[in-house]
């Protein structure tokens, strides 16, 4: 397929052994899998590392159960130098909304407080900070940031809605429904000066990002390393500085709920931590293999134009100009513009999800932002520009089918 497009495709990565990257993943070869920023991908290195971290669990669970704090922290150690961040500012959490809850039902917020959040902040984030919010006769208030507004406009955005109301700012430092960063650098600069409580939501930050918490002097950051990251699903990380974090407590109460942070959060029962600690072996694959600063070389250059070969299919076949303007977009994730009749709510968004899988054989997202539909891209170290070349020239056609139709 000719693009004629500026930007150019980049070269894909391999193997050691010369074949294609996918090669390293289980993934269903007679699928596209557009949509990595969901769910992940797990490579086979690690898939293999925690069965067989679960069958010596279950040959001798006796054995397995109190050791296993012991291997939690080694674990952590590995995951703290992956994001250059203080080991013991750093408990293993299930993913970054547990994160967040952690946080939202260990704080004691004063009566009347707000909670400040941003219209693009994932919606089980915002949904758990209203009733938290509501317990103590508080309220969620809800900034309006543009989706093409730059850093500095963003932060005026949010700088303008902090009072003397605020107890608590969450802020994603990835937005999920639109890929695009936000200044949280800046904006935990500003909490600190206040005396507010910043706790910002990495969700997607681990892996995308080299050091996510560099120059980010927040309170609380919450991150999935099961995303861009790769390891098993059910690992992230939750890092707590200052004094406000010896108040904090796992979800689940355990033996270690007298322990300092983090200590307390390695005590987890009969849990299956499998996950946590196969989560070394997905982050030593990528890094042996290609080096992490390479891949997010690639996923970037990706992203890009993968973006582009979709924006401008769309454009072809519409006459409408699908590519949107994001102030500040992530490295690995990129909007596509859909017409006005596909995808305008989240719930729309799902259905199109959904069918793009079972009619289409590819897996990708659908967002909306401002009542605007959205195709959201992802790239991984195992996509290829043929992907998004192939979505562009197969699925494109049909989408838009589904719109006429609508």
């Amino acid at each position: 397929m000719s693009t004629g497009l500026a930007v150019a495709p980049p070269e894909p990565l391999s193997l050691p052994d010369g074949g294609p990257a996918a090669g390293a993943w289980s993934l269903a070869t007679d699928m596209l899998h557009l949509n990595h920023g969901s769910f992940g991908a797990v490579p086979v290195a690690a898939q293999v590392e925690q069965d067989r971290l679960r069958e010596r669990a279950e040959r001798a669970p006796v054995v397995w159960f109190p050791d296993q704090p012991r291997r939690i922290a080694e674990a952590r150690d590995v995951i703290a130098a992956f994001l250059r961040v203080p080991v013991g500012d750093l408990a293993l959490v299930p993913n970054a909304s547990a994160g967040v809850s952690t946080v939202l039902t260990s704080l004691t917020l004063r009566p009347g407080a707000e909670i400040l959040v941003s219209d693009h902040g994932y919606g089980a984030v915002t949904m758990a900070a209203q009733r938290v919010a509501a317990r103590c006769g508080g309220r969620v208030r809800t900034v309006h940031v543009p989706l093409s507004a730059d850093a500095d406009d963003a932060f005026a955005a949010v700088a303008e809605q902090v009072g003397a109301a605020t107890g608590l700012i969450l802020l994603d430092q990835i937005t999920s429904s639109t890929g695009r960063l936000l200044p949280v650098g800046r904006i935990a600069d500003l909490a600190r000066e206040r005396g507010i409580p910043f706790l910002v939501d990495g969700a997607h930050a681990p892996g995308m990002l080299a050091a996510p918490l560099d120059g980010l002097d927040c309170d609380f950051w919450t991150g999935n390393l099961h995303k861009f990251g790769c390891t098993p699903r059910g690992t992230s990380a939750l890092v707590v500085r200052g004094p406000l974090r010896e108040a904090l407590h796992p979800l689940i109460d355990s033996w270690g709920a007298e322990l300092p942070f983090p200590e307390r959060f390695d005590h987890t029962g009969t849990q299956d931590t499998s996950a946590w600690l196969a989560a070394p072996a997905a982050l030593s694959f990528v890094e042996r293999t290609w080096g992490w600063d390479t891949a997010r070389g690639y996923l970037s250059a990706l992203a890009d134009y993968g973006q582009h070969v979709v924006a401008q299919a769309i454009t072809r076949h519409t006459g409408q100009d699908a590519l949107p303007s994001v102030g500040t977009p992530a490295p690995a994730l990129r909007l596509v513009r859909l017409p006005d009749t596909l995808g305008p709510d989240r719930f729309e968004g799902n259905a199109l999800r959904d069918r793009a899988a079972h009619e289409l054989g590819a897996e990708t997202a659908f967002t909306a932002f401002d009542g605007v539909g959205y195709l959201r891209l992802s790239a991984h170290v195992y996509n290829t520009p043929a992907d998004y070349e192939e979505f562009a020239e197969r699925c494109v056609p049909a989408l838009l089918a589904w719109g006429r139709t609508a």
